[in-house]
């Protein structure tokens, strides 16, 4: 029998989650091939090379680059900012790649829809990276679910704390601080959340409600004689839980490489020069942000089942609790630091059960195993018959992002929104 060749990848953006997706591909050399990755910083492309360990890798210096050098792989993942998705992803199709599109899909809920049309047109697959999907822990929440050990669905509540450092990071300093410049909160973090939401309710929601603001990261919030950058000397620097230098000290690892591509090697005053010039110097308080650091969403449902989440920035980790005709089910991140269990499962009638996963090993730590998750499935997923669905395929995610955009629009309004009437606007 003649052996299957390895399905070739190629990335447009070689920063922190292409170097994380190709890392694991690496793993499966009888599965996966990196031939080519494009960056317009050299030094990313050259980490991806490196990864590859294949000598005819293909460096380009931009996506128009790689896109202009035809169809070089099978697939292509597509690890770029935010606004930059629809191009790419769109450019990639066009090409005849199958695509791994980091989320979200756009910052658009028209882009968005666009880009299932050309998947569905050119019959190539799109794979969202929802990693929580391919997480052990909402894998064991949806395999419980799926039991019927709950009984009927009726309520869903979930959460995530971003965790103020996170937050300080991305959305106050970092590249999704300024919503017009990259999307709101609900989309740019939290996609994860309304899709894991709509994936483990098992159909489409029918309206939304949402409340949340910026509350904390504002100027008027700072310390007294707060300098707009941390390397200024801060009177409030000793006792500040967001002090940016802190870069070269506890926060070092896993935050500064994703932002600073020398922070492998780099000295403390190397890291403190950058510091004086970077947006990740910058005092919290005195940023031109406007993303929430706070938000609460209400769903329904098809068939009655509510839902709600909420995000803040000042916690850390998630968790769920869904409630059922036979019995509750509980779990996350303080279940599995405070009481040695992941999820506990509270019948109504009977005695609790508890469950303990296992993640899979490797990948972006705060994705929790589900980046390996997501590659060790993409080769299965990417052989399927096109007609068959994906694991985390357009046709579920599309609705997920539209959910997200409705929570975006009931919130600056003060509406209820149906996703229908959000349908409704979008459509040509």
């Amino acid at each position: 029998m003649t052996p299957i060749p390895p399905l070739t990848l190629a990335c447009i953006g070689c920063g922190a989650r292409a170097q994380t997706y190709t890392q694991l591909a690496r793993r499966h050399p009888r599965q996966f091939q990196i031939v080519a990755g494009a960056d317009p910083v050299p030094d990313r492309v050259e980490k991806i090379r490196r990864i590859s360990e294949n000598p005819t890798f293909r460096g380009f210096p931009s996506a128009d680059a790689i896109l202009g050098a035809g169809k070089i792989a099978d697939i292509m993942i597509v690890a770029t900012q935010d606004n930059d998705h629809f191009e790419h992803c769109r450019g990639a199709l066009q090409l005849g790649y199958d695509v791994l599109l980091e989320k979200p899909i756009s910052t658009r809920a028209a882009q968005v829809l666009e880009i299932e049309r050309l998947a569905r047109a050119a019959g190539k697959r799109v794979m969202v990276c929802f990693v929580l999907r391919f997480a052990a822990f909402y894998r064991k929440v949806k395999e419980i679910l799926d039991s019927g050990a709950l009984g009927e669905l009726v309520s869903i509540q979930a959460s995530e704390g971003v965790n103020p450092w996170h937050q300080a990071h991305s959305f106050v300093r970092g590249h999704w601080s300024v919503v017009e410049k990259s999307s709101p909160m609900i989309l740019s973090k939290c996609c994860h959340d309304v899709d894991i939401v709509h994936w483990l309710a098992g159909r489409r929601c029918v309206r939304i409600s949402s409340f949340g603001s910026l509350e904390c990261f504002r100027p008027e919030r700072a310390p007294a004689g707060a300098p707009a950058r941390c390397t200024e000397g801060c009177p409030a620097g000793e006792t500040c839980p967001y002090n940016a230098l802190r870069y070269a000290q506890d926060q070092r690892f896993p935050w500064l490489p994703m932002v600073y591509d020398r922070a492998q090697d780099a000295s403390v005053e190397e890291i403190t020069a950058w510091l004086r010039s970077s947006p990740w110097g910058r005092c919290v308080y005195h940023c031109d942000n406007d993303a929430v650091d706070r938000q609460v969403l209400a769903m329904e449902f098809e068939g009655g089942v509510t839902a709600t989440f909420t995000m803040t920035a000042f916690a850390t980790g998630r968790h769920i609790e869904i409630c059922g005709t036979k019995g509750v089910l509980k779990g996350g991140e303080s279940y599995r630091q405070h009481f040695g269990t992941h999820l506990i499962l509270l019948p109504h009638a009977g005695e609790p059960v508890r469950y303990t996963v296992q993640a899979e090993d490797g990948g972006y730590e705060l994705h929790g195993g589900g980046d390996p998750g997501l590659v060790n499935a993409l080769y299965d997923e990417m052989t399927k018959p096109v007609s068959a669905p994906l694991a985390a395929g357009l046709d579920s995610t599309v609705h997920s992002h539209l959910m997200a955009f409705a929570a975006e629009e009931a919130r600056l309004t003060g509406r209820v929104v149906t996703v229908e009437d959000l349908l409704r606007k979008v459509l040509p």
